[in-house]
């Protein structure tokens, strides 16, 4: 028998499913735009911004802006949109006003736009990230949700917009224990829209996405192209020309797709000679110039090879993070982080533990640093969820389809420091898997743990990696330092191991002897220990030391700490360059 409801029942006050009916407009990485080379017009600026600590925006609604009730007599409201304080947009919210340095829930941000139509027949809004979640509205109506803190996504407007438009977009930055990353996390928890805000017009049928690289194993001599197309017309020819080979190939599009393979012979791309091409794609109305090198990285044996000539990984770990803006980093920051690990002899870094944005891999492109790039599957991940799962695939495509013109990206990492449980070895593997089907020009890897009890590297998970990634203390957290030398004789892995963490706590100018920890000296004193085992172990291919520069982090409050991870080489405003920094620099300069 049907309950009746009383006649005071107030719906949004009791209604715990109220997000439900959201979650059939998710967005996903099949409505991505390949928009490296495309035209945009910023959104960025200042936005009216609220706390909604209850969800109240998303509850009741606020989004239609109802000012009437349905017997058009005005009423009460909880909102005062165009009065509420303004907050940048790209920034992190915790990083603007001190009030929110702590918040974690949801934030409404709004502003109004003009737009008129310039002869485009479709219209795209880009969020480069929003963390975690967003839900965004335009002129009172959903248009999508998107999960996932450090990937794009994409929403079609055209037919919603008018000549003054609202866009409304609810942030949750709230940590869950079925999302990816989980609840537990050793970073700090920024929240907001920290990425740009973006407009895209194009044509009807537009050129969605492509890639261009060397196809593996031909000697550099063959460069495959691949076109999607979005509309209606998705049978036709397409022109990629890259003038400086003299390439002008047509091809065919057959219900919107085409690829080629072609003879060519491109100066390849490396550390020491970041050489890029330019390429162009056209598509009836449509077209795109993007910068692209060509380069090959593969593996053989425990042996590394870049363009065919073996090479050590010299690199170093960095977080997306600032003490001014956060995880919303400058160009600028980008580069000095890039011409620190240059100084320091890298050729590569491990953009840690969640995607970067695209800007890092288009600037490592033009500098010549190497990447890793990584998905948040970190720690305590709930590995039996299927909706877990998907999150975590969808980021991966997400962060694949977006980096992977990129010649300056060389490894999708699949995870870090996972138990190897039943659960978590498919829940990765499969990941794996998905990272060679959609690339498989790059290596997959990802940050595994050692086996402690038998002191080897025995994760299962290595079956499906290119390049075993390995994250150790010892002399830190596992103080006794013989532990690491037993641990590399008793293992003999058969493919290259990649040491993705090593470290230890310094706080910038303490002093004391190589026991004292948290001092200069004690993580001298491990980095010296560090380097000198681990340059002596022929299947040990490249090491990232952890970390670039001090970062926050709430779950360290020690007075050494003060909410930081202290393992940087630098202090956390980069301005102090502690003495481990010059060990590993010269470590790398002997290789």
């Amino acid at each position: 028998m049907m309950q009746q409801k009383a006649g005071n029942f107030t719906q949004n006050i009791h209604d715990e499913e109220y997000e439900k009916k959201f979650l059939s407009g998710m967005a996903s990485p099949c409505g991505m735009i390949n928009d490296t080379a495309r035209q945009k017009e910023s959104l960025n600026g200042l936005w009216n911004f609220q706390i909604d600590q209850y969800d109240t925006c998303i509850r009741s609604k606020w989004y239609e802006e109802s000012y009437k009730n349905d017997k058009g007599r005005y009423q009460p409201i909880d909102y005062s949109f165009d009065s509420w304080q303004t907050i940048r947009v790209p920034s992190c919210w915790n990083t603007e006003d001190e009030r929110f340095y702590y918040y974690e829930g949801p934030a409404v941000y709004t502003r109004k736009f003009r737009y008129e139509n310039r002869g485009e027949q479709r219209v795209f809004i880009k969020f480069g990230a929003v963390n975690y979640e967003a839900k965004v509205f335009l002129n009172k109506k959903f248009v999508e949700m998107h999960r996932g803190g450090s990937t794009p996504f994409y929403l079609e407007v055209t037919g919603l917009l008018e000549e003054m438009n609202r866009i409304l977009v609810v942030a949750d930055n709230t940590r869950k224990a079925e999302a990816v990353p989980a609840k537990n996390t050793d970073w700090f928890n920024y929240g907001g829209i920290y990425r740009d805000v973006e407009i895209i017009r194009l044509p009807e049928t537009f050129i969605q996405d492509y890639s261009v690289g060397l196809v593996p194993g031909t000697g550099f001599q063959q460069i495959k192209a691949e076109i999607v197309v979005n509309g209606t017309q998705t049978d036709g020819e397409a022109m990629l020309e890259i003038a400086e080979f003299g390439i002008q190939q047509k091809l065919s599009l057959k219900n919107g797709k085409a690829d080629v393979i072609l003879n060519a012979s491109p100066e390849l791309w490396s550390p020491e000679n970041p050489r890029l091409y330019e390429v162009k794609i056209t598509y009836m109305a449509d077209s795109v110039t993007e910068q692209i090198g060509f380069r090959e990285i593969q593996t053989s044996g425990t042996k590394v090879f870049l363009n065919g000539k073996q090479i050590f990984l010299k690199g170093i770990c960095a977080h997306e993070e600032s003490v001014p803006n956060g995880k919303a980093v400058t160009d600028e920051e980008i580069r000095e982080n890039f011409r620190l690990a240059k100084e320091m002899n890298c050729n590569f870094m491990r953009l840690a533990h969640y995607p970067h944005t695209e800007k890092a891999a288009q600037i490592a492109d033009q500098m010549g640093i190497m990447l890793w790039e990584e998905i948040p599957v970190y720690w305590a991940i709930d590995f039996a969820n299927p909706q877990t799962y998907e999150n975590a695939e969808n980021q991966l495509t997400e962060l694949i389809l977006r980096d992977r013109n990129r010649a300056s990206v060389i490894i999708w990492s699949v995870g870090n420091e996972n138990a190897d449980t039943d659960e978590r070895l498919q829940f990765m593997s499969s990941l794996a898997v998905k990272a060679k089907q959609l690339d498989n020009s790059r290596l997959v890897s990802a940050a595994c743990l050692v086996d402690h009890t038998k002191l080897m590297i025995a994760d299962r998970l290595a079956a499906y990696l290119d390049i075993i990634g390995i994250n150790e203390y010892y002399g830190w957290y596992a103080p006794d330092f013989n532990e690491l030398i037993q641990l590399l004789d008793n293992s003999n892995p058969q493919k290259p191991v990649v040491i993705t963490e090593f470290g230890a706590d310094a706080l910038k100018g303490a002093r004391g002897t190589a026991d004292d920890m948290g001092t200069e000296d004690c993580q001298l004193d491990i980095f010296r220990k560090q380097t000198e085992t681990l340059g002596n172990i022929p299947y040990i291919q490249g090491t990232s030391p952890w970390i670039l520069f001090d970062f926050r982090c709430p779950r360290r409050t020690s007075a050494l700490q003060g909410e930081y991870n202290r393992k940087g080489l630098l202090n956390e405003d980069i301005t102090y360059k502690k003495p481990a920094f010059e060990v590993m620099k010269k470590f790398y300069e002997s290789l």
